[in-house]
């Protein structure tokens, strides 16, 4: 055969100086930044956390009545606000008061705080002290008692 007619099937294998065996490395300063965001990141993340526990919101209510039990066993119904925070308010309250009639038989009336001689408008709770908190039923018979007290106004 001529040397003309000689045809290559397969390209020339590079030389061993050519070949770049190692890959191209990121350099030192794009590697930091990645790790600097990533630890700024998380550092937000602990920090958005542990304001959300310190800082926890109130609770609201879908009925406009509370009854709150407190853990030396009082049971006062009103309008609680802001409980599951530091600072819940019941407003608007009543309590029930037990007695006895002329017949020695047992009576609960309910009545509304204010008519005391300091004449409170609200309580300040401590949140540790309360043991329940349940809605008052707009057909319950405490929520009739409380419209009843109303409307003697």
């Amino acid at each position: 055969m001529d040397e003309e007619q000689r045809i290559e099937i397969a390209p020339e294998a590079a030389t061993p100086e050519e070949i770049d065996e190692e890959p191209e490395r990121e350099s030192p300063r794009g590697s930091s930044r990645i790790i600097f965001f990533a630890a700024l990141m998380v550092a937000l993340a602990v920090i958005a956390a542990g304001w959300m526990v310190s800082h926890p919101s109130a609770v609201s209510f879908d009925q406009t009545y509370q009854a709150v039990l407190l853990s030396n066993g009082q049971t006062y119904f009103g309008r609680l606000e802001g409980y599951g925070t530091e600072n819940p308010v019941l407003r608007e309250v009543y309590y029930v008061q037990s007695g006895l009639n002329d017949q020695k038989q047992p009576t609960n009336i309910l009545t509304k705080r204010g008519r005391e001689l300091h004449g409170p408008d609200r309580m300040y709770l401590n949140p540790r002290q309360i043991v329940m908190v349940e809605p008052v039923g707009p057909t319950s018979r405490v929520f009739e008692l409380i419209r009843d007290l109303k409307l003697q106004r």
